[in-house]
């Protein structure tokens, strides 16, 4: 089992920045892929970014440019750097993590999320 838990969110002027971070905990040298997903109030949960255990990012296009993953496997902590924040980013922003075996996905974990408001 992996534990994850998100913290960092908050209010936030549009134009500023914030940093998100996940803690995981448990069995951590299961993990392969993190990431961050955000869900706005009313809509579906989309991917923002993910790294893989090696170091592969992608990041989503309406945030690119934008919003930085990164991730300290020796801390096991995923980050977000989100600066030039947009009211439009305003979301709850979940920390999500697998566990692949020869690609295929075995286990997928949620934290429960942190609250990023951005004030116009």
């Amino acid at each position: 089992q992996v534990q994850l838990v998100e913290s960092g969110g908050g209010l936030v002027q549009a134009g500023g920045s914030l940093r998100l971070s996940c803690a995981a905990s448990g069995s951590t040298s299961l993990i392969d892929e993190m990431a961050w997903y955000r869900q706005a109030p009313g809509m579906s949960r989309e991917l923002v970014a993910s790294i893989s255990s090696v170091g592969s990012t992608y990041v989503a296009d309406s945030v690119k440019g934008r919003f930085t993953i990164s991730r300290d496997n020796n801390k096991n902590t995923l980050f977000l750097q989100m600066n030039s924040l947009k009211p439009e980013d305003a979301a709850v922003y979940y920390c999500y993590a697998d566990h692949k075996s020869y690609g295929v996905l075995v286990r997928d974990y949620w934290g429960k999320g942190t609250l990023v408001t951005v004030s116009s």
